[in-house]
């Protein structure tokens, strides 16, 4: 054999080799983008702030549903989102941000919000909303022993406290002539009523009686009112939300179904969640 053809069958076969290591290769990484769990080939697609990670904003403090310091948040929203999330294939991050921020639709540091937020038609015309996954009502909550019994003893000089921005302000607003001050945290309203800045809170029920709870006895849930309000999840209004929202009610679904919800009311409320809220659905705007 001729000196130039052992040289062109050294050349071939270290081809082969190399294209042998090649096809190797790819084969590994085929394998291994092929182990890639469905969910977390699917959360590029969700359009998240942080890839693998759920950022989500709420108001905090609004106990029960959320409360604590960072990062160890709790509470009934905290808990639910957490579960959204893992069943999602997701990391959580809470992130603490003003309520308006999360209504306003305008919030660009995180992907959704969580914040025991009412779906109202107001609020639809710059936010949506996922499927509904928390009923509530609307209550005053007053100093124990005091002149207000209910809210026919709202008058007119009557100083009433609301977060900003709330359906408890709003509430207060249309339905009393009372002055109502409204505060940038509910936590302000209710350190007033307790100093008697002002003569009554109006609020959502779980938050009040939690605070009544702790207050021994200092303070009193006098009234409560069936406003039939239902708490979502909300998502800014963009194209690029519109697959985390299916996204994320389609895991709540899953929590209704499997008991999870009833798990979350029982803790926080110790109740069973309302039969109907277990089907309720929200078509967003």
């Amino acid at each position: 054999m001729s000196k130039i053809r052992l040289r062109t069958l050294l050349v071939l076969v270290v081809g082969l080799i190399a294209a042998v290591g090649i096809a190797a290769c790819g084969d590994d990484d085929s394998s291994t983008s092929g182990d890639t769990t469905a969910t977390d080939a699917g959360s590029a697609d969700l359009g998240l702030t942080k890839d693998g990670t759920l950022t989500a904003g709420s108001d905090i403090p609004f106990p029960p549903f959320e409360q604590g310091d960072p990062p160890d948040y709790e509470g009934f929203d905290i808990d639910l989102i957490n579960d959204v999330a893992g069943r999602l294939g997701l990391e959580t991050e809470i992130r603490d941000v003003p309520f308006f921020a999360i209504t306003s639709g305008g919030g660009q540091g995180f992907d959704l919000g969580i914040a025991a937020t009412t779906i109202t038609p107001e609020r639809e015309r710059k936010v949506d909303f996922s499927d509904p996954y928390f009923n509530a009502e609307q209550s005053m909550l007053v100093a124990a022993g005091g002149d207000i019994k209910s809210i026919d003893d709202v008058t007119s000089d009557t100083i009433v406290g609301a977060q900003d921005g709330t359906t408890g302000e709003t509430y207060a607003s249309e339905n009393t002539d009372a002055d109502v001050r409204p505060f940038e945290q509910i936590d302000d309203a209710y350190g007033a009523l307790e100093r008697g800045q002002v003569d009554a809170v109006f609020n959502d029920l779980p938050s009040t009686q939690s605070v009544a709870d702790d207050s021994g006895g200092a303070l009193e849930v006098a009234q409560t009112f069936d406003t039939r309000e239902e708490y979502g999840i909300v998502f800014r209004q963009e194209e690029a939300t519109q697959a985390l929202l299916e996204a994320v009610n389609g895991a709540l679904q899953e929590i209704k179904d499997d008991g999870t919800l009833d798990e979350l009311y029982q803790k926080w409320f110790q109740t069973d969640a309302p039969k109907s809220l277990l089907t309720a659905t929200h078509e967003a705007t």
